[in-house]
């Protein structure tokens, strides 16, 4: 028996307006696009077409035929226990970040290879290179600490021929920093993108896991089961995101002028004053926060230039033009 009919708006509102993922998922198309996917669609308790997302391997098949059908990426795997991001949320971050740089390129997206663009932490995944390549041909630097998560990345970029030549990929292997032994010198960067790990003790990331399988599953859950993918390095720091970004913001001054936009994802509210007395400290030109929002789920982007208004116009004349 179905139960009663929940009305779905057709867009998801507080999406970014450009994200190809506003309107619900159309199974039937995705299913077209990746086959594999069909295994695992099923009509839900309300009678829609749906996956479990309780299931790992559904989800991960789910970002497969995502991947292929927006974003043209014929091949997309991670390795067992990895992260598995979710997609519209990863490409919300590249599109209002990209509307930061046009803030300074009178309301215009700079757009192609002449926008380069280092993403700390790339992952296994290597998604949000995949989002910024594919959408607006900027390149990547990507940057990550753990050596099979990297190969992980570089196979993506090695089997699909639209990402070859955009995506580099470096092992970072120094553990306390995020841009030491990645930027090179003379090199540049327009942005600095970043989504830390959330929490802050391998404790606080297992109480997390619990919430969330709670939430899926609509009752109760007390053991963790690896279902969401994630190793240690990817969910929690000591100290969690805070003391991450902070540790971002110092580093960063030494780089100051090698990037003319630093950003991460903040998704504790909480966090937002301490980051902001840590920017201040750090005596940077300009910060932003950008509001994200994913269903009942609310994060932002914080954003900080060493570059005042003119150096930043400057920056534009001579990189963008």
């Amino acid at each position: 028996m179905k139960s009663e009919k929940k009305e779905h708006p057709k867009e998801k509102s507080k999406i970014h307006p450009r994200n190809k993922h506003r309107e619900r998922y159309d199974f039937k198309k995705l299913i077209v696009a990746s086959k594999e996917l069909q295994a695992f669609v099923k009509l839900n308790e309300y009678g829609d077409e749906s996956i479990d997302f309780f299931n790992p391997d559904a989800v991960k098949a789910l970002n497969k035929a995502l991947l292929k059908y927006f974003y043209r990426i014929n091949y997309w795997d991670i390795p067992q226990n990895y992260l598995c991001p979710p997609i519209p949320g990863r490409a919300d971050y590249i599109h209002h970040i990209s509307d930061l740089l046009a803030s300074i390129n009178n309301n215009k997206i700079p757009t192609g290879e002449k926008i380069k663009v280092i993403d700390i932490g790339v992952g296994a995944n290597c998604v949000y290179p995949i989002i910024g390549t594919t959408e607006y041909g900027w390149k990547f630097v990507g940057s990550e600490i753990d050596k099979v998560a990297l190969e992980s990345a570089q196979k993506i970029v090695q089997e699909n021929p639209s990402l070859q030549g955009k995506i580099q990929l470096r092992w970072q292997t120094h553990d306390k920093k995020n841009f030491g032994g990645i930027i090179e010198k003379g090199e540049y960067f327009d942005l600095s993108i970043c989504n830390p790990p959330f929490h802050a003790s391998a404790q606080e990331a297992q109480a997390g896991t619990i919430r969330k399988l709670s939430s899926l599953k609509k009752q109760r859950v007390t053991k963790v089961e690896q279902n969401f993918g994630g190793q240690s390095n990817e969910l929690w720091c000591v100290g969690g995101e805070r003391r991450f970004v902070e540790n971002m913001i110092r580093e960063s001054r030494q780089f100051g002028s090698h990037v003319l936009w630093f950003s991460a994802i903040i998704s504790k509210s909480a966090h937002l004053q301490e980051i902001y007395d840590c920017l201040k400290i750090a005596e940077v030109a300009e910060h932003r926060t950008i509001e994200m929002g994913q269903g009942q789920k609310v994060s932002r982007i914080v954003a900080w230039t060493f570059h005042n208004a003119a150096d930043q116009k400057k920056w534009a004349e001579k990189y963008w033009k």
